[in-house]
């Protein structure tokens, strides 16, 4: 497992390298975390006398260096999020963020398959087991908007800014929902509990709601509910996030101020307001597409491997004695 997870990342690398793409490091320690919907670690930092956050992703530090002019970049980086263990989270986990100027989220659809495609290749794997099926790795992989999922599952129309219709929709699913739940944390409840799980071939999930991307641009010739964003699914299982990332810092600072009031009212994994972000994106952020690819959870698929902590080589554990 562990030989076949470095040459996943040494095949990830190397086609980034030889696409151009610079491999950047960032800050672990940061003032503000951001980037995910997460709750974080955090540390105190003696010398300045502040606290510090542990990273939850690298987002906002990439898209600072493709404000600074460089116009493709990537780390492989340590992320770590306070919250709970299972067989597919462990509280330290490794990423992929990748981000290129001039470039949108189709883009990141056809750079993530490439990846997936050229370590088939490295590991001469066309198809995989993985949970109990056969998953066949050859793209291209099958797309799907987010409302096609929902209204094939639930056999009606959805309107993803209706509380009521999304509560309803939890109790018709008996999904487990606190009285007070925001309308982002009902859409994740729902897809996570609903839909996700049988999206076992690999497939690009299209057209998120704004409410629920924070950094994704809106889609084109659209109303505004919808922004340019993909998850990709195999076996049940999400393993990349993508976005034409949002580069109009008047709307970011708006949709991160939401974030921020969300945050106050007790949504624990909403994001905080940058406002160091939001002034490098008023000097001028280019048109972008990026996305993020769990490395833990392609080692998981490349390998048939059910739990997280078996293709990590220290995962954290519970003390057993």
């Amino acid at each position: 497992i562990f030989v076949k997870r470095a040459k996943i990342i040494s095949t990830i690398r190397n086609f980034l390298d030889e696409k151009e793409y610079l491999e950047v490091e960032t800050p672990v320690l940061q003032p503000i975390y951001g980037g995910a919907a997460a709750r974080p670690f955090i540390t105190h930092h003696n010398t300045l006398g502040k606290d510090f956050y542990l990273r939850i992703a690298v987002e906002l530090y990439l898209k600072r260096l493709i404000i600074g002019g460089f116009d493709k970049v990537y780390e492989i980086s340590k992320n770590f999020r306070n919250e709970g263990m299972d067989s597919t989270h462990n509280p330290e986990f490794t990423m992929l963020e990748l981000y290129e100027a001039y470039s949108d989220v189709n883009d990141m659809i056809d750079i993530t398959e490439t990846i997936i495609y050229e370590i088939s290749k490295s590991l001469d794997v066309k198809k995989v087991n993985f949970k109990g099926n056969l998953i066949n790795l050859a793209p291209p992989f099958k797309r799907s908007t987010m409302k096609e999922l929902f209204e094939n599952k639930i056999e009606k129309k959805i309107n993803f800014n209706d509380h009521n219709q999304l509560k309803n929709i939890a109790n018709d699913y008996n999904v487990d929902i606190d009285k007070d739940e925001s309308i982002p944390m009902l859409i994740d409840k729902l897809f996570s509990s609903i839909i996700e799980k049988d999206l076992i071939e690999p497939i690009f999930v299209t057209e998120y709601p704004t409410i629920i991307s924070p950094f994704a641009k809106l889609k084109r010739s659209s109303d505004g509910s919808t922004v340019e964003r993909f998850e990709l699914f195999i076996g049940g299982l999400e393993f990349a996030n993508a976005f034409t990332e949002l580069n109009d810092p008047i709307d970011q600072k708006n949709r991160l101020l939401n974030q921020d009031r969300e945050h106050a009212s007790g949504d624990v994994e909403a994001h905080l307001y940058d406002q160091d972000f939001i002034e490098a994106m008023e000097v001028g952020m280019p048109p972008t597409g990026g996305v993020g690819i769990g490395i833990d959870r392609l080692v998981m698929l490349f390998t048939s491997t059910d739990s997280i902590k078996d293709v990590i080589l220290f995962p954290a554990m519970r003390d057993s004695r």
